[in-house]
């Protein structure tokens, strides 16, 4: 058992002492008890010594200055501002938009003027259950988005715990509602030749064709730069997404790093490379049109003024255009798994699909495309029936 020790605070104003458990707490005073005249103490607990001093004297100096509020009084409201605020330094911009927009969307309203040192797993339980079962007319969220809101409460919450507001975490207590594994809905070959027919001279014909038969993320199509495709090797670098920023509600755009933070070099077929120059020739005749109005993005997709395309409204266009053809639940994503699942019926091997989807592993892939196909069973089953009759014959 360490030995304990208590060390003074040079203000005189705390103290800290280790703990039998070898944790150490620092003690300081809020002010006097009117009706005994005595301190009112408090604690904070901390791993080391120079972290307890630290917590302390940060403490004093919030009592100091008037900016100080007891972790006891703290909402959960109030703590996820400050946690937003003064704990995610070393987050990316968009991820701390994230977690900024889960918190004014769901853990705000559903927890928020709750007291933190009151708030308890059965409150949280409660609702994460509304929130998958959906209430006040809401639909329901996925098992997986509200996996993705426990996520972002359990961290804004252990941080509590390091700080010694809370003594344990409540989020560690919860059951989370099971992830039905989604399937995918990859377009059927007549369905593909539908929707060719369907896009021809479109304004947006390439984007789909390209994100087609290449099987790229909408971001990913969206952010091309001219400077990504090289024409004479007949490849594309994907280096980028454009994505909407949640850092606020402008919705402003931006370019964010690939999803597994790796770039990738993709060989597309050549009729995808000759729709590419096409749309590079349509895009000059639109910058003569618009002359000192055109704004120099360097984006292969723009709108006639040469700034980026609305993500939203070439979801909405997607979806009138399926719609069209009589498939109106098929997603925008839905075209990357119709290449995946093209590629692969085609004799593509898994590790080339992987390297072109941008996947972090072949097992993933495997994992999501596994199952393709009746016609990939088939196949399978035809190859070995002619190697059964090899055999048998040559026997």
């Amino acid at each position: 058992m360490p030995k304990r020790k208590n060390t003074r605070n040079a203000s005189g104003s705390g103290s800290i002492r280790q703990r039998p458990d070898g944790t150490w707490e620092g003690r300081y005073s809020t002010g006097t008890n009117p009706g005994t005249g005595k301190p009112i103490r408090k604690s904070v607990y901390a791993e080391t010594q120079r972290e307890a001093v630290k917590k302390l004297d940060a403490i004093k100096t919030g009592i100091a200055d008037g900016t100080f509020t007891e972790p006891s009084k703290l909402t959960v409201s109030q703590w996820l501002d400050i946690w937003t605020a003064e704990y995610l330094g070393g987050v990316k911009p968009r991820t701390v938009g994230t977690y900024s927009m889960v918190c004014r969307l769901y853990l705000k309203p559903g927890l928020g003027a709750v007291r933190l040192s009151a708030l308890s797993a059965h409150m949280i339980q409660t609702m994460y259950n509304g929130l998958h079962k959906g209430t006040s007319g809401k639909p329901g969220l996925s098992a997986k988005t509200v996996k993705n809101i426990h996520g972002v409460l359990h961290k804004a919450l252990q941080q509590t715990v390091k700080l010694g507001y809370l003594r344990f975490n409540p989020a560690d207590a919860i059951e989370l509602p099971r992830a039905v594994k989604a399937q995918i809905q990859p377009l059927c070959d007549e369905k593909i030749v539908e929707f060719i027919k369907t896009i021809q001279g479109h304004k947006w014909e390439v984007v789909f064709r390209v994100t087609l038969f290449c099987g790229l993320r909408q971001g990913e199509v969206l952010g091309l730069t001219w400077g990504c495709i090289d024409f004479e090797r007949g490849t594309i670098l994907i280096d980028r997404q454009l994505q909407r920023n949640h850092t606020d509600n402008k919705g402003k755009y931006e370019f964010i790093s690939p999803k597994n933070d790796k770039s990738r070099r993709i060989s597309p077929a050549p009729s995808v490379m000759a729709a590419l120059r096409e749309q590079r020739r349509r895009q000059a005749e639109e910058q003569i049109k618009a002359g000192s109005a055109w704004e120099d993005t360097g984006l292969v997709f723009t709108n006639p003024l040469g700034q980026n395309l609305s993500v939203q409204s070439v979801y909405k266009e997607f979806k009138r255009l399926v719609a069209q053809i009589g498939v109106p639940e098929t997603r925008f994503h839905d075209l990357r798994h119709t290449y995946a699942v093209t590629a692969l019926q085609s004799g593509d091997d898994i590790k080339t699909v992987q390297e072109t989807l941008g996947h972090h592993t072949a097992s993933f892939t495997l994992d999501v495309y596994g199952h393709v196909s009746e016609r990939m069973k088939q196949n399978s089953a035809a190859r070995m029936e002619a190697f059964i009759q090899s055999v048998e014959k040559g026997g």
